[in-house]
């Protein structure tokens, strides 16, 4: 059964990067798409077994000069079920301010910035996103071949400047499970119009993945086990002669 399946890969991530302590409260950045919405459901349910305690709280910020509508009576809603308090806050940016980023990395930037204020400000030590292991494997291409760095979206990172850790549980989750898990718990489509949506790119590697993936069907798994398995002896390594 797949919600056993997403479970004992919640579980496993959380234990495997140690992600949550006892006595956490956690805000989970709550979108409205079928990740986020996967992510408030299996920690619900996690939450209810107290090994180890935790809280959770949702929040959704939304973006007023982006048209990606929630339905927040729905994402209530979903909260209500498992007892979550839910918190909504509206933010807005102006892509013109920035001409070196890309508009999604300004309307990201933005709404993380408003998720870590809101955490600051409901005493949460950790902020939970719904990043998948494709996410992360996209992230690592976008990083070798647009930013020249190796790097990715860690399961468990600590940002030492805000004083909170992002955590990231459906990190051994692959989006075409959370597809079939949409599909079964019928998630409503959010009304998401993003006028940046095709042209970033996420969605270039994306169709790169898929074009690969045609012939090496086990490239996904390759590049996660990549990600485990830097041998940085192979790598180029600068010698520095400035002492000698």
């Amino acid at each position: 059964m797949i919600q056993n399946k997403l479970q004992r890969k919640l579980v496993k991530a959380i234990f495997d990067y140690h992600l949550i302590d006892e006595g956490d409260h956690i805000l989970i950045g709550l979108s409205g798409g079928k990740d986020s919405l996967a992510m408030t459901e299996l920690l619900g349910e996690r939450m209810k077994i107290r090994h180890p305690f935790f809280s959770l709280t949702a929040a959704h910020i939304s973006v007023e000069n982006i048209p990606y509508k929630a339905d927040l009576e729905y994402l209530q809603d979903i909260c209500n079920n498992y007892k979550i308090p839910f918190v909504h806050k509206a933010i807005s940016f102006d892509a013109s301010t920035d001409k070196r980023k890309s508009p999604c990395f300004l309307c990201s930037w933005n709404r993380r910035k408003s998720l870590f204020e809101l955490a600051k400000e409901l005493k949460c030590n950790k902020i939970a996103l719904g990043h998948h292991r494709d996410d992360m494997i996209e992230t690592l291409l976008i990083n070798m071949m647009y930013q020249g760095t190796i790097g990715s979206m860690p399961p468990k990172l600590r940002m030492d400047k805000f004083d909170m850790t992002i955590i990231r549980p459906l990190a051994l989750i692959s989006e075409k499970e959370l597809e079939e898990w949409r599909t079964i718990r019928n998630y409503r489509p959010q009304n998401k119009n993003c006028p940046y949506e095709n042209n970033s790119q996420r969605y270039f590697i994306k169709q790169l993945l898929a074009q690969i993936e045609a012939t090496n069907p086990y490239v996904r798994q390759n590049l996660w086990h990549s990600m485990h398995n830097v041998e940085t002896n192979y790598l180029p390594q600068k010698q520095d002669f400035s002492s000698q």
